[in-house]
């Protein structure tokens, strides 16, 4: 197929995942900006970092003349950085020109052998990162409105990569992030090396397929899930740890208690967690509900509408740090004489409200980028709420995400499923823990999922019941598929 001409065409893609000889196939040497070539007419050579700051200088001269007078222009960097990419676009609209972007999926083992056998190899570390960066990128490039098109290469191959057709935009003002099925981890080992763990649950989760991984935030196990001394982790720490060994999931809590930390320190933390992940980070936030573990930790447990009160003024605190620049901000609810907080996230940070209260629905639907409720027919009565609230609000239900938590009993065949609900339904009647949990194989689990994205539902956050270890992750693969 062809590509639209003239237009802006962006590429998105590791050092290694041939962008150069792509763009090179199909263009013009006088069509194609790129920073490597710019370092080399501005520094002594294409691996002068130190030239960095005055090619893209340069590249966003010549990006905006080209564009100026409609002419093809392709832009050949990582593709990754969020700001410039969005600048690029709206000056590419501005003068009626489509924005294009193309996506060189290119195994990561195939980048990092052509890494590898070149005079001037990227430090493993940074290919990494790179890798890691042009996957979140991906995930935003249909809410952010481009046309994406899909470069396959052959995991044999060194150059050749056939052009795959294009995917619509998405409407401009999709949500970001956060679609599909994420994993929520809420049980932790009291035994072994919790990191290991940890590492091999998200390699599962990946490997699955699935969309993200989610943590509680609490200071003492929850009666719902386990006993008080069992152990549960902080999850910002947690996180920024898996942030290491991940390259797609997205990662973030659900929900942390506005009670725990000030916002602006929570805001940190989550800007930290977007940069290091290339845009993976979401945060998912509550009014707080457990007074115990505010006691012994010695926190403040206010009351409920004090608590909705500091929600909403986090939620607020949280968008005006994350905002680009350093300037002082006046709301509704705060004042900042400035809002100097690097490093910057990467893209948007999806901002998921959790309960189902009618005004922390509210708050949801007028600050939020979502809400979360349960799974069950009264929390998928309250995303029909929710979602009306949005349209009430002003915004365009299309614009936030509306998630359940799920609590499935997953097993491998219909033995498995009845012996883990022996395991698992102490008291409870084997029927009706059963049915509480919709008890059985992922594959049966799948077109119930799939059936929330009727009402409106385009994220499942699923903590299987008993989930133990890795191959517990890697049956959910059915599941990975749900929402399309």
């Amino acid at each position: 197929m062809s590509l639209p001409d003239p237009a802006l065409v962006v590429l998105v893609g590791a050092s290694g995942s041939g962008k150069s000889t792509w763009a090179a196939s199909r263009y013009r040497d006088a069509e194609v900006v790129s920073s490597d070539a710019l370092r080399a007419v501005v520094g002594s050579g294409e691996h002068d970092l130190d030239a960095s700051a005055d090619a893209f200088a340069l590249l966003e001269q010549v990006v905006a003349a080209r564009l100026g007078r409609r002419l093809t222009t392709v832009v050949d960097t990582l593709g990754t950085d969020a700001i410039r990419r969005g600048a690029w676009r709206d000056a590419a609209r501005a003068v009626g020109l489509p924005a294009v972007a193309v996506v060189l999926d290119t195994p990561a083992g195939v980048c990092r052998a052509r890494n590898a056998a070149r005079d001037r190899p990227v430090p493993a570390r940074v290919l990494t990162s790179q890798l890691a960066s042009v996957a979140a990128t991906v995930d935003l490039l249909d809410a952010e409105g481009w046309q994406v098109v899909r470069v396959a290469v052959d995991q044999s191959s060194t150059d050749g990569p056939a052009l795959e057709p294009a995917r619509p935009p998405a409407s401009a003002g999709a949500p970001p992030g956060l679609r599909g099925v994420v994993l929520q981890l809420s049980r932790f080992p009291a035994e072994g090396d919790l990191l290991v763990w940890l590492r091999d649950m998200a390699a599962a989760a990946e490997e699955a397929g699935l969309a993200g991984l989610a943590l509680m935030d609490h200071l003492i196990q929850i009666p719902q899930v386990g006993r008080a001394w069992d152990p549960i982790p902080e999850p910002w720490v947690t996180l920024g740890a898996l942030a290491a060994s991940t390259t797609r999931l997205q990662l973030g809590t659900l929900v942390t208690p506005v009670t725990f930390r000030a916002p602006g320190i929570t805001a940190k933390a989550v800007a930290t967690l977007s940069a290091l992940t290339g845009g993976r980070a979401f945060v998912g936030v509550g009014a707080g509900w457990w007074e115990r573990e505010h006691a012994a930790y010695g926190l403040g447990f206010p009351s409920a509408r004090a608590r909705l009160d500091a929600l909403e003024l986090g939620i607020e605190t949280m968008k005006a740090l994350w905002a680009p620049g350093t300037k002082p901000y006046a709301g509704q609810r705060i004042s900042l004489p400035e809002t100097t907080s690097y490093p910057r996230p990467v893209g948007e940070i999806p901002v998921i409200v959790g309960g189902g209260g009618d005004r922390t629905l509210r708050i949801a639907a007028r600050l939020g980028d979502g809400c979360n409720v349960p799974s069950d027919e009264v929390g998928l009565a309250k995303v029909v709420r929710y979602l009306a609230l949005v349209g009430q609000a002003g915004r365009d239900p299309a614009s936030v995400h509306a998630t359940v938590l799920d609590l499935p009993l997953v097993g491998r065949d219909r033995d498995d499923v009845w012996a883990r609900v022996e395991r698992h339904r102490g008291r409870t009647a084997a029927a009706t823990f059963a049915a509480r949990h919709h008890a059985g194989t992922a594959a049966e689990h799948a077109p119930r999922l799939a059936g929330l994205a009727d009402l409106g539902v385009t994220t499942a956050f699923v903590a299987p019941v008993g989930l133990d270890g890795p191959d517990d992750v890697l049956a959910l693969a059915p599941l990975a598929t749900a929402f399309g």
